[in-house]
């Protein structure tokens, strides 16, 4: 197949779908790449370093989309660009299929099969083509960013022979993929983050990455249900709703930085904070809205605009963070669409297979043989034995006798079945050996039976069962050592104490680390 990229023609748009590297790799699969010039020149890729990856330049995005099978873009084709596609083109990009309604008839109109990527189910099998969440990453990463350049502190706190700063205090609200990103990157610039999102269930995992969670209080039926299929949280109850802008106008006066990141495809963006809130914030904070695209979570937000309150709050509603760091999220895109053709091309000939029993390719295609299959159906489910356990039959005073009886046999025949076979060694290497040599042999076997006797038994109550056996050999050998350290042989005396020492040290050492080891599960 020959894939084509054309340069992006919306507004502030710096990405491309295909890198240098990207291009590469494509071509190792059998396939041959072409851009249009000039496409990832904003992304920092000239035509000159594709040219080195053996990409074709085509002069115009006409002649690009004439010579390509498969068409890779980023941002939703334009209705001209849609007018491009021939029949049984394969077109794959962002589409929000359920906002543009008219550009899913006009690609079933040309024939053409078309291929969301913002429609890539989120399961584990997909992670690898999940270009929403490697470029909501990279936003929350720049929304940090963003917010660090439009306050005029130090997001860690310092004390200095000029004056103490004291630390940003940072809210992220959401902690999806991008509310995650940004809990990453404010608390490793220094700053106090405290995080909050409708399901309970990431508590811990915004409290690993060093974030205090905002907990609500709230009974059972004003709870959401959690996560809806595909990954992203479940609209509010009215009731959750109404106590979650309580706790934020309670914290509002507190935050210096606000990042907000509630937001679901092809749905208006959930005002979480309100005009009222941002009045009660402290002048020169800021509050960074992601998701500005669909209306914006703040009351304020004006999209692609950067606007200052009358109290002196910067709202920051951009839409093209991506764009912003084009040369990574080119790279990461460009990665996400090559899985996407590797799947789609999974035999040795490079020819599509766009196979519709698949889940992701099935959930991600908008239109395909001159049909809309959109929305695709709900994804299958894996069907799930239940097993009934039966509750364990309570053991009587009789039972449990009979058990340790039946043990301690088991035990005693093995254990005269071993001293047999030791002692039939014995015999049968006494019959060859002398007698000089048995008297010190017998004396090394009884030490060995009785050291592991010894050793193996001690109870466990304050260690590790490693700590355990490694302390009582210390202690078998400062016992051997205090017999010989009386002996007329000053190096005798000196090589017992020397061991007598370094017995010591490791058994202190053994309670030691096993109090630290414990303490690292007390609560504080």
């Amino acid at each position: 197949m020959k894939i084509g990229a054309p340069k992006e023609i919306e507004p502030g748009e710096a990405r491309v779908a295909i890198t240098p590297d990207s291009a590469l790799q494509l071509q190792k699969l059998g396939h041959e790449c072409a851009i249009e010039t000039g496409a990832g020149e904003a992304a920092g890729f000239s035509d000159a370093a594709y040219e080195v990856a053996s990409v074709q330049i085509h002069k115009t995005a006409a002649s690009l989309w004439d010579a390509v099978d498969v068409v890779a873009k980023v941002r939703p084709p334009t209705e001209t660009e849609a007018r491009n596609l021939t029949h049984g083109q394969l077109l794959i990009s962002f589409f929000y299929p359920g906002a543009n309604d008219e550009l899913m008839e006009l690609a079933k109109g040309k024939g053409a099969n078309v291929i969301a990527m913002d429609m890539v189910p989120r399961i584990s099998r997909a992670q690898k083509m999940d270009a929403l969440s490697s470029m909501a990453n990279i936003a929350g990463y720049r929304a940090v960013i963003e917010a660090g350049s439009n306050f005029g502190r130090f997001f860690t706190g310092q004390v200095t022979a000029a004056g103490k700063v004291p630390p940003a205090k940072v809210l992220v609200v959401g902690a999806g993929v991008a509310g995650l990103a940004a809990i990453g990157t404010a608390t490793s610039l220094g700053a106090i983050t405290y995080a909050f999102d409708v399901r309970p269930e990431v508590a811990e995992q915004i409290e690993s990455m060093g974030a205090e969670f905002v907990f609500l209080a709230f009974s059972d039926d004003e709870l959401p249900d959690g996560a809806e299929t595909g990954g992203y949280a479940a609209p509010s109850t009215p009731a959750f709703q109404a106590k979650q802008l309580e706790k934020f106008r309670e914290i509002a006066p507190e935050m210096d930085i606000v990042i907000t990141t509630a937001l679901i495809p092809n749905r208006p963006a959930p005002v979480l904070w309100t005009a009222d809130m941002v009045e009660s914030m402290k002048p020169g904070s800021v509050i960074v809205d992601l998701a500005a695209e669909r209306g914006g979570n703040c009351a304020l937000t004006q999209r692609d605009k950067k606007v200052v309150s009358d109290n002196g709050v910067t709202i920051i509603g951009y839409t093209d963070f991506p764009s912003r760091m084009a040369a990574q999220s080119s790279t990461l895109y460009a990665t996400n669409i090559r899985h996407m053709i590797t799947d789609l091309t999974p035999g040795k000939d490079g020819r599509i297979v766009h196979n519709m029993e698949d889940d992701v390719i099935r959930g991600a295609t908008v239109t395909y043989g001159g049909k809309i299959t959109f929305p695709p159906p709900p994804l299958k489910k894996a069907a799930i034995a239940v097993q009934k356990t039966q509750k364990p039959k309570e053991s009587t005073p009789e039972d449990i006798r009979a058990q340790e009886a039946a043990a301690f046999k088991a035990q005693t025949r093995q254990q005269v079945t071993l001293i047999a076979a030791g002692g039939a060694a014995l015999l049968a290497i006494g019959l060859i050996a002398p007698a000089s040599f048995m008297q010190h042999f017998i004396v090394f076997i009884l030490s060995v039976f009785i050291g592991f006797q010894v050793i193996w038994n001690v109870a466990h109550s304050l260690h590790t069962p490693l700590m355990a056996v490694t302390n009582a050999i210390s202690s078998i050998i400062i016992l051997g050592a205090l017999i010989q350290v009386g002996s007329s042989t000053h190096l005798i005396t000196i090589l017992a104490a020397l061991g007598i020492f370094m017995a010591a040290v490791n058994i202190f050492g053994g309670f030691l680390v096993t109090r630290r080891m414990l303490a690292m599960f007390r609560k504080s």
